[in-house]
């Protein structure tokens, strides 16, 4: 979602806002803005679309002189995406940027500013007119900081700027992420910590009603009642290399070739020379005493739990189910005895997860939170952290920390409880390998995109069982980055309404590896296949036929979904490629999802 940088220091500010906005556009904007203070005076700039148009107005940032700034990439929830409506804000004192919704703006607009102007239709406006109405009245800053947190309702990440202080930038939190960046002379505020991991690696963690005062050369952190909080510095592990693109033309191809990388350094995380498993006895103990896992997720992840549903019923033998976060909070199921839930994140910030944590712990049951990111929400407020490894995920479009997902969610049932001997070791390395080769038909996928893919607007994936758990990620991925409708269906249910939209030259993709399903998918095919759809066949070597475009090698069958996914993400790429679209941030998305 939207990206917030600032910085305090002795450097020129705005080319270091301007460099950690770049390093924040894959989390999906429409617009960009800064605002610099210089000698009692903060310098607005703002600009629709791509970071480009900002860099361009400002000169690569020459033209903003100052030493005290804030930066931001916005997408448009309050207003359409234009230059009023883009951040930053300011009134008569202050200028701010914000992550967030705020849900009681009506009502504060009602209660405290039914005489102000309003510039713009959003309700980050309604924020820093607060700010100026509070010190209006006599409120100190930091009073009015408090006074702020107190009636805001919904979720916010803030980073404020004074003009009548040079010498401190403010930092405030609910629900949305947000860290201080410690430098050495300077200090910055980031949304996350990428946008300024070419500056330090050393970040102090911000927590729900909290707010932080920064200046060149400290960091102070304050609860909403005042008290200042005790609270050390952690390092960041990310590493510069893995955010570049190198030679790839995309970070999408990038990480899809990532993924045997992945899943090696997994295996070293959570496996020892002999293979055995190494999860923690706190989170196998917890496991062990529940009745149920709830396993809840959004997007891709949701898809990484179903599969994560299938490997604890038959690896472990524990009931299991997977749930939609969004739907979760608001229709909340009837709970067994016991249940433990594990919650998957990429980003450990996504609000609909988060929402449902909240709302389980308040019920005091226990929790897992998988993600990518060390130290974020959702990794912090759970009982317990399993990380995935996967290093830096840039594009939009997930597809090494899904496989990261599946691969963990496969440890940990097997940790659990190992029910089919299955020597996981030798098993993902074997997946590994098999991606690999994978990677070098990539003339293959594009010309199979092209020719079956492309021409059209709608395309289906089919299959059964893991199959069909992966139709429903390989869907995704093509809509997400061609913009072409798809769906993922159980082969089974095409008799049951679907092949109604079978028609000439309908593209489906069928995904064949389970032995036990793979004639009653092929029955399915030649429904299709009758009725004149054009079918691209993924199979498994040891279940291929004749025909078969995309072969896969033999893995463990249980294991397939990590190998089916990877001729779907090339597809998906190729798709996009051809048809021009922008792969790597695709309209109307962000990377984290951080307001419900």
């Amino acid at each position: 979602m939207c990206g917030i940088v600032g910085y305090i220091g002795e450097k020129q500010a705005a080319p270091i806002l301007l460099d950690g906005l770049a390093k924040l556009e894959y989390r999906g904007y429409d617009s960009a803005g800064l605002a610099v203070y210089d000698e009692g005076k903060i310098t607005v700039r703002r600009a629709v679309g791509k970071l480009v148009n900002l860099v361009e107005k400002t000169e690569e940032g020459r033209a903003v002189k100052g030493t005290l700034g804030i930066g931001h990439t916005r997408w448009a929830t309050h207003g359409k995406p234009n230059e009023k409506n883009a951040h930053p804000h300011t009134g008569s004192r202050f200028s701010l940027v914000h992550n967030g919704i705020i849900e009681n703006e009506a009502e504060l607009r009602r209660r405290f500013l039914s005489d102000t102007e309003f510039a713009s239709e959003t309700d980050t406006e309604v924020i820093v007119r607060l700010m100026d109405k509070f010190t209006a009245d006599g409120e100190a800053v930091d009073v009015a900081i408090m006074h702020l947190i107190d009636v805001l309702e919904g979720s916010y990440a803030l980073a404020i700027i004074d003009s009548l202080d040079g010498e401190h930038m403010y930092a405030v939190k609910n629900k949305s992420p947000l860290l201080v960046g410690k430098g050495d002379g300077f200090n910055m505020i980031g949304s996350d910590a990428m946008a300024m991991i070419a500056h330090t690696e050393w970040f102090y963690e911000i927590h729900d009603k909290e707010f932080a005062v920064v200046s060149r050369d400290g960091v102070e952190i304050f609860t909403s009642y005042s008290q200042k909080v005790s609270r050390e510095p952690y390092k960041a592990e990310l590493d510069l290399s893995d955010i570049s693109k190198g030679t790839y033309p995309h970070y999408t191809i990038k990480e899809i070739e990532e993924q045997p990388l992945v899943l090696r350094r997994i295996m070293q995380e959570y496996m020892d020379e002999n293979g055995e498993l190494s999860v923690p006895e706190e989170i196998l103990a917890d496991l062990r005493e529940c009745d149920k896992i709830y396993i809840v997720a959004c997007g891709t992840s949701y898809h990484a739990g179903i599969i994560g549903k299938h490997f604890f019923e038959k690896i472990s033998g524990k009931p299991a189910d997977s749930f939609v976060a969004s739907e979760f909070v608001y229709n909340m199921p009837l709970l067994s005895e016991k249940p433990f839930f594990i919650f998957i994140s990429q980003s450990g910030e996504t609000a609909d997860s988060r929402a449902v944590l909240v709302k389980i712990k308040q019920m005091g049951h226990k929790a897992l939170t998988i993600t990518n990111v060390k130290g974020s929400t959702l990794s912090r407020e759970a009982d317990h952290t399993l990380l995935l490894y996967a290093g830096p995920e840039i594009a939009v479009a997930s597809t090494k920390a899904y496989s990261a997902q599946v691969a963990v969610l496969a440890i940990l049932a097997a940790a659990l409880k190992n029910n089919i001997g299955i020597n996981l070791k030798y098993e993902l390395a074997l997946v590994a390998n098999t991606i690999e080769s994978l990677c070098g038909d990539k003339e293959l996928f594009s010309r199979l995109a092209k020719e079956y893919i492309v021409p059209s607007r709608n395309c289906f994936y089919i299959g059964r069982g893991e199959d069909y758990y992966v139709c429903l990620e390989a869907a995704l991925k093509l809509k997400e980055i061609s913009y072409i409708q798809t769906e993922g269906f159980a082969a089974g249910e095409l008799k049951h309404g679907t092949i109604a939209l079978i028609e000439k030259d309908t593209p489906v993709v069928a995904i064949i590896t389970q032995a036990n399903t793979q004639l009653n998918t092929r029955s399915n095919v030649k429904e299709v296949l009758s009725r004149g759809a054009k079918v691209i066949r993924i199979a498994m070597k040891s279940v291929s036929s004749h025909g078969d475009q995309i072969v896969v090698g033999d893995v463990h069958e249980i294991l397939s979904p990590l190998v089916s996914v990877v001729p779907a993400q090339y597809l998906a790429y190729y798709s996009a490629l051809h048809l021009g679209c922008d792969i790597d941030k695709p309209r109307n998305l962000a990377k984290s999802v951080t307001v419900e």
